[in-house]
């Protein structure tokens, strides 16, 4: 019973005389001496007969006290529904405690986190569908394999979902997965037909063919997705549609290509016709080709040509040719504009389609090998900051680059290249072995200037770059022997270094990485070198000190260079010694510059400060989620096509 009526209870228990006297005068009134007949059968708890008695006896029977009593009583009784629904809210309530006192089973609660997901993919998906809903070009059915498909296409994608009855007879609980497919990586919409052998155009219409990539780890792979429908109309209407939204991406028409047939096992020529030219076609990009026939025809060339005329530059070669179609870019951006000494960011970006031995610029920036990479991230338009240096002796530019090495790579890139007839990889490894067995330290003196801002991207410090770096510049100068000097504006990624030569250092952040290999023994030195291929740290040795710099000077204190003919006739093959061999006055010292043998005889500077007007960045063509700004100073524009 509820616990409002118990007062209403007492209270009658406590006065059965005073009941009684009630009853006879109810009797009395209907002049009736069974009072039984004017009483209705009382349920347990019900008291509504006894409040209208009341209401005509009180005052004959009751005092003011008793009076409020049961004024309480009829105001409890008087809601008797409001007490049954108390009723139902208690057995709802021991329902409930039953409940959590009943432990499902394991299948009872995957059963229930199945049916959530299920619920939650299905709440996705319709909120998936209303915010496209607006925006939603096209809709229509198609087969893709045996199935037909409800089509949807917006503006920036394809979504299919398989067209399943009302009640499936298979008893699938899951609902179908919709396909998705992005337009940014659709490169080529055609018309499906067929054809009978032979016949060159026409027969029936088949469907619409997309042709997209697909990201497999670091590489991206070919793909083709087939939405089959046999109405001409619906599938013209379909292909007309796509053709219009690719056109509204930033993509290369007309693109100028140099290649190098002297590259890496002269297979450049038969890397581009096979992997690269068919994805050229397909992606209705037109190419002007010119095969370079000696060592600066690249640079002849960009000289000359008109290139308003082309949306890109594609170079198939190894880092030398890179390089070189760099500094053609730059220099002829600084022609265009009449700034002579002011290096000036070309406007036309660079491909960069790996055909050479190590392509340490392209497995920089896309991490692989892979000549269809590269492609597929030139014709889809892809582009990411690369940082460029510029190389100068006594005032003059020598070159532009991306990485340099003095002393055991330039050295070892000497002997390589006066063994010109041996094949690559056995003129290589003669090369290291003997430069190991020669091994001489440098006497140089050795300054840079730290940077700043070396751990944020360019974007990041564009406006405050003038900035960070007064009038006056602090440099650190070190002297003595290095047996190695590398400067590097790139990580320096290659097949016999996974983690590069500068891991430390990245694509676009306004700095290069100094590693500067001091005096040591042969033993020690072929240590370090060894961890390059390992996942070893390189430059844990004492001997090695690496900073990040935006300017470094190297001066060699001899001032004489590095001859060979002295070195041939030697035949000892003891430790390194602690003090350089002296040769004659006038030589030339060997640089490794992006894998180009550079002698310079005098003090070299490489820069990469903006101030200065010395600093180059590349735009290379990579696939990311975004478009990185480009940084103010000399920038040139690459379309890098390998991973």
């Amino acid at each position: 019973m509820h616990a409002r009526t118990r007062p209403a209870r007492r209270l009658l228990t406590a006065c059965p005389s005073r009941l009684r006297r009630a009853d006879e005068a109810m009797c009395c009134l209907h002049g009736d001496k069974t009072p039984e007949i004017h009483r209705k059968p009382a349920r347990r708890g019900d008291f509504g007969w006894l409040i209208s008695l009341l209401h005509v006896h009180l005052p004959l029977c009751l005092s003011e006290r008793e009076i409020d009593l049961f004024v309480l009583v009829e105001s409890v009784n008087m809601s008797e529904s409001e007490k049954e629904l108390g009723e139902q809210r208690d057995s709802t309530k021991k329902k409930k405690k039953k409940k959590k006192k009943e432990t499902p089973s394991g299948k009872t609660k995957k059963k229930q986190q199945q049916g959530e997901r299920r619920e939650q993919e299905v709440v996705q998906r319709e909120q998936v569908e209303e915010e496209h809903s607006d925006s939603v070009v096209l809709r229509g059915i198609f087969k893709l394999g045996k199935k037909s498909h409800d089509v949807l296409l917006t503006r920036t994608r394809l979504t299919w979902t398989p067209i399943t009855p009302e009640t499936p007879t298979t008893g699938e609980a899951c609902p179908p997965q919709p396909g998705v497919l992005l337009l940014r990586d659709v490169y080529a919409v055609k018309v499906k037909r067929r054809r009978s052998a032979g016949q060159e155009s026409g027969g029936a219409v088949l469907g619409v063919a997309l042709f997209c990539c697909r990201r497999r780890g670091r590489r991206l792979e070919q793909d083709t997705l087939q939405l089959h429908n046999a109405s001409a109309e619906h599938t013209h209407t379909w292909y007309n549609t796509l053709k219009e939204l690719l056109t509204a991406f930033s993509r290369p028409r007309y693109l100028k290509v140099f290649i190098n047939p002297s590259s890496y096992k002269k297979e450049s020529v038969h890397i581009y016709r096979e992997h690269v030219a068919p994805l050229f076609k397909m992606a209705d990009v037109r190419t002007d080709i010119t095969v370079t026939e000696r060592k600066g025809h690249a640079l002849s060339v960009m000289k000359e040509c008109k290139l308003d005329e082309y949306d890109g530059v594609v170079c198939v070669g190894g880092d030398g040719s890179v390089a070189e179609l760099c500094h053609a870019l730059v220099l002829r951006a600084q022609l265009d504009a009449d700034s002579p000494e002011k290096p000036v960011r070309p406007v036309l970006p660079l491909g960069i389609i790996p055909a050479g031995s190590t392509d340490v610029v392209s497995c920089s920036v896309h991490g692989v090998r892979d000549p269809v990479t590269a492609a597929l991230h030139i014709v889809l338009g892809h582009k990411q900051q690369v940082d460029m240096c510029s190389f100068s002796s006594l005032g003059q530019l020598v070159c532009f680059g991306f990485s340099a090495m003095f002393g055991f790579g330039g050295q070892s890139l000497a002997r390589a290249e006066k063994k010109r007839w041996m094949p690559t990889s056995r003129r290589r490894e003669y090369a290291l072995v003997k430069t190991l067995a020669r091994l001489r330290p440098e006497d140089c003196q050795l300054s840079f200037l730290p940077a700043k801002t070396s751990t944020r991207n360019l974007s990041e410090h564009r406006d405050n770059q003038d900035l960070d770096r007064g009038p006056e510049e602090t440099w650190t100068t070190n002297q003595g022997l290095y047996l190695n000097i590398s400067i590097m504006s790139i990580p320096c990624l290659s097949p016999h270094a996974p983690r590069g030569l500068a891991p430390n250092t990245s694509l676009a952040n306004g700095s290069a990485a100094l590693i500067a290999v001091g005096n040591t023994s042969r033993s020690e030195f072929i240590k370090h070198m060894k961890r390059y291929s390992s996942s070893s740290e390189p430059f844990s040795f004492s001997f090695v000190d690496t900073h990040a710099v935006s300017a470094v000077r190297i001066r060699p204190r001899s001032l004489v260079g590095w001859t060979e003919e002295e070195e041939e006739s030697e035949e000892e093959e003891g430790e390194s010694r602690p003090t350089p061999i002296i040769q004659s006055e006038g030589a030339a010292f060997p640089w490794n510059i992006d894998g180009e043998l550079v002698e310079i005889a005098n003090e070299v500077l490489v820069r990469y400060d903006d101030k200065k007007n010395l600093r180059n960045i590349i735009i290379i063509n990579i696939l990311i989620d975004g478009v990185l700004q480009s940084e103010t100073g000399t920038s040139l524009m690459i379309h890098l096509i390998s991973n």
